[in-house]
C-alpha cells in the first residue's frame, strides 16, 4: 500500500502542501476537487520535482452542486462540475475521483425517494460514460447523515454503483464508517471486487492514531479483500476555541490560498485554518501510524 494525502485541509500552496507531504514519506496526492484553481501543468511539474504522484480527487459538493437537484439545469451544472474534476485528475495521471453525489449540508430533499434516485442515477450515468472514455474510476463516496441525508452507508453507495455501471465503485472514508455503520469491517468486506479508494481520519477526525479506531485490523481487513491500493489521509481537526485546547498554536490567523469551497466547508464544520505547525504534526502523525502497520503487514 502506497499513502496518500489530500490538500484541501490546509489553506497554503500546493506547492507547500506537496513539500511537506514528500519530505515526509508520502508518495501520492489526492488533490482538491477546485479544477478552477489549478494549472494542472504546474502541478505536474510540482509533483515531477518533489517525486510524487497523482492518485486522484474528491468532488467537493458544495453551494450548488447537487447531481440529485429537482432542477435540470442545476443538475447539468453539476454533472459538468465532475467531468472537470475527472478531466484535471486526467491531465495529472491520475486514478480515480470520488464522488458525493449531492450537496454536502443540505438536509430538504428536492423530491421523493424515488425521483431523487434516478435523478443521481442519470446524472452518474453519463458522468461515467465521461469516466469510461477518459480511463479514470469514480467510486460513489458515503458520508454521515450530518453532511448528507442521500447516501450514508456503504450498502447504499454499492447500490447506487451497480445502477450506473460495471467498472462504478465505492470510496469508504473511516470517519464516516465509524458513525454509520453497524460493523465497518463487514462494510469494507462488502465492498471486495468494487473498492477503488480508501479515506482515513480516525473517529474524532484527527489523523489516524489520535482516536480510537482499530488501524491495524482495518489495515487487515483491506489486505483481506485484496485492496492493496492507496490509504488517502483526510484528516480535518475540530480546533478548540477555549482555555481546554490542548493545541493552543492550531489556528492560523492569516490563511493563504484559501479557496472559497474550503473556506466554507471548514467553517460548515466548525473549524477554520489550521496553522502550518499543527497541520505538520498531524500529517505526520498519519504516516507514522499508517507507515508503521503496513509495513508490519508485508
Amino acid at each position: 500500500m502506497e499513502l496518500s494525502i489530500h490538500n484541501w485541509m490546509r489553506s497554503e500552496t500546493i506547492e507547500t502542501t506537496i513539500r511537506r507531504a514528500s519530505g515526509l514519506g508520502y508518495t501520492k496526492l489526492e488533490i482538491a476537487g477546485s479544477p478552477e484553481h489549478y494549472d494542472t501543468n504546474v502541478v505536474r511539474k510540482l509533483l515531477k520535482e518533489y517525486g510524487l504522484t497523482c492518485w486522484g480527487s474528491v468532488t467537493l459538493m458544495l453551494e450548488d452542486r447537487n447531481l440529485l437537484a429537482k432542477d435540470e439545469a442545476q443538475r447539468a451544472k453539476s454533472v459538468q462540475y465532475v467531468k472537470d474534476v475527472v478531466r484535471m485528475v486526467k491531465e495529472l495521471d491520475g486514478h480515480m475521483v470520488s464522488v458525493v453525489p449531492g450537496t454536502v449540508g443540505k438536509i430538504v430533499p428536492d423530491g421523493r425517494p424515488e425521483e431523487e434516485w434516478q435523478w443521481a442515477v442519470d446524472s452518474l450515468k453519463e458522468i461515467y460514460d465521461y469516466t469510461e472514455q477518459s480511463g479514470i474510476l469514480i467510486g460513489i463516496e458515503p458520508i454521515n447523515r450530518f453532511e448528507t441525508y442521500f447516501v450514508n452507508r456503504g450498502d447504499q453507495a454499492l447500490a447506487l454503483a451497480k445502477a450506473v455501471g460495471p467498472n462504478c465503485g465505492v470510496c469508504l472514508d473511516t470517519f464516516h464508517m465509524n458513525i454509520e455503520e453497524v460493523d465497518m469491517f463487514e462494510t469494507i468486506r462488502r465492498a471486495k471486487g468494487k473498492l477503488v479508494g480508501f479515506h482515513v481520519a480516525d473517529n474524532n477526525r484527527m489523523a489516524p492514531g489520535m482516536g480510537n479506531l482499530n488501524w491495524s485490523k482495518i489495515i487487515d481487513t483491506l489486505h483481506e479483500i485484496g485492496y492493496n491500493e492507496v490509504l488517502s489521509v483526510e484528516f480535518c481537526s475540530p480546533l478548540d476555541r477555549t482555555p481546554a485546547n490542548p493545541y493552543p498554536n492550531s489556528i492560523d490567523e492569516n490563511p493563504i490560498d484559501l479557496s472559497p469551497e474550503q473556506k466554507k466547508f471548514l467553517e460548515d464544520h466548525g473549524s477554520t485554518s489550521v496553522s502550518e505547525e499543527f497541520y505538520t504534526m498531524l500529517t505526520r502523525k498519519s504516516f507514522d501510524t499508517l507507515s508503521n502497520l503496513i509495513n508490519n503487514t508485508n
